[in-house]
């Protein structure tokens, strides 16, 4: 299914605007998040494919989604090793299914959230019982749809899923919310990482990441933002100018 298949019309402003973002500004915000040490992180975004996702990674990323709802990534990445320990390491929905009392038990000694570690036992029985192969089928059909049924996924942690699957989407958090909002793109960040995608050849999904990093390392990224636009603005109409100065 293609989900990047809507036409987003665009006004001029937003058309100079990202112009600007896409040639300028997201090339030096990737390098800013790269000199922070997360490369390594925007590759394996890049290499994620749909064709690969096997069923115990997707066991690990619908549980990492589960757990991110509503807590800091710091948090849950701190935690996340022993969770997985607790849930077999992902091994199968089977084992986790079989164990399923033992898992839940170890897990809610690190992450005290019982309709969390509920939802992701939940996860692996239905994979079970429905085998991972036919659940999958029906998900690379309808992504979003599909994933939205899952327990403790809904209209924004769907498309975070799916972007950690290897779906070209982004996910809406508040970070890109509010960037795409100040680029005229209310409600719709999946539309504008498109439009930026188009010309800085990332992914999406890649494009997200790159933005959500950002703003977890600059705390004023609108600002940021807001000023590298107004520079790169007045560069625009200075040259203009001396273009068409008399002489």
């Amino acid at each position: 299914m293609e989900l990047n298949d809507n036409t987003y019309i665009l006004n001029d402003d937003q058309h100079r605007k990202l112009s600007c973002f896409s040639l300028e500004i997201y090339s030096e915000i990737k390098a800013i998040v790269i000199s922070h040490g997360f490369e390594d992180e925007i590759k394996w975004q890049d290499s994620l494919s749909v064709d690969d996702i096997s069923e115990s990674q997707f066991l690990k990323e619908a549980a990492w989604v589960v757990l991110s709802s509503g807590f800091r990534e710091s948090v849950v990445r701190k935690k996340f090793k022993y969770i997985s320990l607790c849930f077999c390491n992902w091994e199968s929905a089977k084992e986790i299914t079989e164990n399923c009392e033992q898992c839940f038990d170890c897990a809610m000694e690190s992450f005290s959230n019982k309709r969390k570690m509920n939802a992701i036992v939940k996860i692996a029985k239905d994979i079970h019982f429905s085998g991972f192969e036919y659940f999958w089928s029906k998900v690379l059909l309808d992504p979003i749809a599909e994933l939205k049924k899952l327990p403790y996924v809904g209209d924004i942690t769907s498309f975070h899923l799916a972007k950690n699957l290897g779906f070209n989407v982004a996910k809406a958090d508040r970070h890109l919310a509010r960037i795409a909002d100040s680029f005229g793109f209310e409600n719709d960040a999946n539309s504008f990482c498109l439009e930026v995608s188009k010309v800085s050849n990332d992914k999406v999904n890649v494009i997200d990441l790159v933005l959500w990093r950002f703003a977890t390392i600059e705390s004023s990224y609108l600002d940021f933002l807001q000023k590298r636009l107004n520079e790169l603005e007045t560069m625009s109409f200075d040259l203009i100018n001396q273009t068409h100065a008399p002489g």
